[in-house]
């Protein structure tokens, strides 16, 4: 048989380059609905939103696609590239889901590099693996290797592009098209900023909504700290000279608790609680006694990034100020930050961190060393661990702060101490305590009605708001019998997730539910409630009244949380202590909340505005890329 013979009968039945180049596309399109699929919201709802929004569909159908042509070119078969693209952009979009359910945070590029997470989780996490999305991408991914050994295809028309060097140049210049487009395009804040979504400031569903494989690929490039215009190391390095030594300043102990998802929205008009059922009849009781303060404060972001709001309490840095794409603080820091911390462990005070979480959310385990904080315990650290769910109580953490209270004083040490509870974190599910958990009722004010859905996610809340509720309590009970001077600063640090679209907010017409337009306060969806009480001890040695009025805070009492350390070490007398922080206090005296481009009623022309926010934003880059603390 001649070749020309032996090669026509090799090449029929086979697909023609042309139907290869056709199914390419068609094959990245069914591919991108795969992965759209496997997304935690339902394809009909995404379907929705790119009806509306159609550029979605080019920009979720461009990384799979050319992915697929990579891995065509190589194994030189269309279908098997689509088998290839579906099992990466498939499994990923899988791994999206179940991070969201544990972590209500979606997979961001940098998780490639921290596999350890994955171990993490797997090993010692209660995950619901999502068995049948898997399944689906496996046995997509299988049916495509046998359509390609079915129907194999042609060769092309470019000669140079026919064997292996040919096609491993094709499977680069596919990949260096999208590099390309991951640095301009899916780069492009504009282009993302421009896409209409629920909240822009909830990460997860601005996945849900934009389609994983665009925002993961648009967050290549996030997680950045844009250098401030003007910015000048020497500058900012002279800023920070000086300071007191704080030997004149009382040894109070200090314990901080951040609640997960504390919030007050119990107290409005459309609840109707007794005195019995009040989920937060401790808080109440408290901010009556005349050692108290009562505060709000504006929190980073709203129904999720708890870390965040750790980062600006303890740094005084704001999140929202680190660039336009940085939507994780935690994630910009790698090297020692000056902090709350460092400021007391400077005058002798033993300094803590309690979280019963692991110690790889957020890479706090990192994050926390680098802050300067002395004895920092994690999950693993508490072995005789008490649960309510699948969390660690507020009740047994009420206990571990008592005990390292006790322990520092019997030490003649002063203790700083800061914790972040676990317990009421989403989601608020009737199972969330057990199937069979009883729920206290809602009690709604008349003529006030919701659906069932957002009733029990409300009940489910309402349940963890008694608990944290109760832990304010038990510490206030410990702390006033003692002769030791205590101040408990007790906060929240982001109103809760109550449902896609803030579903419980919008049927109640609570005020973060609203349209902007009708909403009285711009920081409604921000603020969590921050009570600061001393014991009598305390109260005593800070000259309580005289310390808090030379606060000099807003009547409407809201700060951003980004001044709540600072605030709590001019009230513990350590306002001079540190140069940053003490500047940290005089900008919160000239404008108390700063959310972004939304600044609260201040008391300074805009000119003076300006150059005190800017002089915070290059102080604060050189602080993270400069001070060697």
């Amino acid at each position: 048989m001649s070749k020309q013979k032996k090669r026509h009968k090799s090449q029929s039945g086979a697909l023609p380059w042309w139907g290869s180049a056709l199914l390419a596309v068609l094959l990245a399109g069914a591919v991108t609905l795969l992965t759209l699929w496997c997304q935690p919201n339902a394809l009909r709802q995404i379907a929705g939103i790119f009806v509306k929004q159609p550029l979605l569909i080019i920009l979720n159908a461009l990384p799979v696609g050319l992915v697929l042509l990579a891995a065509a070119f190589l194994f030189g078969n269309v279908f098997y590239g689509a088998a290839l693209s579906a099992l990466l952009f498939g499994l990923f979009s899988c791994a999206n889901t179940v991070k969201i359910a544990v972590r209500d945070e979606p997979v961001f590029p940098r998780d490639l590099a921290l596999l350890k997470e994955v171990g993490a989780v797997v090993g010692s996490f209660h995950v619901e693996i999502p068995y049948t999305l898997i399944a689906a991408v496996l046995v997509a991914a299988a049916a495509l290797i046998v359509l390609g050994w079915l129907l194999p295809p042609a060769p092309g028309p470019l000669r140079a592009l026919q064997g292996l060097p040919g096609r491993a140049l094709g499977a680069l210049v596919s990949l260096g098209v999208l590099a390309a487009l991951t640095l301009t395009l899916f780069a492009s804040n504009t282009l993302y900023n421009s896409f209409m979504i629920a909240n822009p400031y909830y990460v997860p569903g601005a996945f849900n909504q934009l389609g994983f494989p665009y925002c993961f690929f648009h967050h290549f490039t996030t997680y950045a700290v844009e250098r401030p215009a003007g910015f000048r190391a020497d500058e900012a390095a002279a800023w920070q000279a000086g300071g007191s030594d704080g030997s004149d300043a009382p040894g109070v102990n200090v314990v901080i608790v951040m609640n997960e998802a504390f919030s007050d929205i119990s107290d409005a008009p459309q609840f109707d609680w007794t005195a019995e059922s009040d989920p937060l009849k401790h808080l109440h009781a408290l901010r009556a006694e005349p050692n108290a303060l009562f505060l709000h404060t504006a929190v980073p972001g709203f129904a999720g990034g708890t870390a965040n709001s750790e980062f600006d309490v303890l740094t005084g840095i704001q999140t929202n100020a680190l660039s336009e794409t940085t939507s994780s603080a935690f994630r910009v820091v790698n090297r020692d930050l000056d902090s709350l911390f460092r400021v007391y462990a400077a005058s002798g005070y033993l300094t803590q961190f309690f979280h019963p979480g692991d110690p790889w959310f957020y890479n706090r385990e990192n994050v926390y060393r680098w802050f300067g904080a002395e004895d920092i315990r994690f999950l693993p650290d508490f072995p005789d661990a008490q649960y309510k769910g699948r969390w660690v109580t507020d009740q047994y953490l009420a206990g571990q702060i008592i005990g390292a209270l006790d322990d520092a004083v019997a030490e003649a040490t002063p203790l700083f101490h800061y914790t972040t509870t676990i317990q009421n974190h989403m989601s608020y599910t009737a199972d969330k305590y057990g199937a069979d958990y009883v729920f206290p009722p809602l009690s709604l004010s008349d003529g006030v009605t919701c659906s069932e859905a957002s009733e029990t996610m409300l009940k489910v809340y309402f349940e963890g708001v008694r608990d944290a509720d109760a832990l304010l309590g038990a510490l206030a009970d410990d702390f006033r019998e003692r002769s030791a001077p205590v101040v408990l600063v007790y906060f929240g640090d982001h109103l809760p997730h109550l449902g896609e679209d803030r579903l419980a907010y919008r049927e109640l017409g609570l005020e973060p539910g609203l349209p902007e337009a009708e909403q009285t306060d711009p920081f409604a969806a921000y603020e969590t409630p921050c009570l600061i009480w001393a014991n009598d001890a305390a109260a005593a040695v800070l000259s309580w009244d005289a310390a808090v009025a030379a606060l000099e805070l807003p009547e409407d009492g809201t700060i951003s949380a980004a001044f709540l350390g600072a605030l709590v070490l001019e009230l513990t007398g350590r306002g001079d202590q540190d140069p940053w922080f003490s500047y940290l206090n005089e900008l919160r005296r000239s404008v108390p909340v700063v959310q972004g481009e939304l600044y609260a009623p201040h008391s300074v022309s805009e000119a003076e505005l300006d150059a005190l926010i800017t002089k915070w934003r290059r102080w604060s880059y050189w602080k993270l890329k400069y001070e060697k603390p």
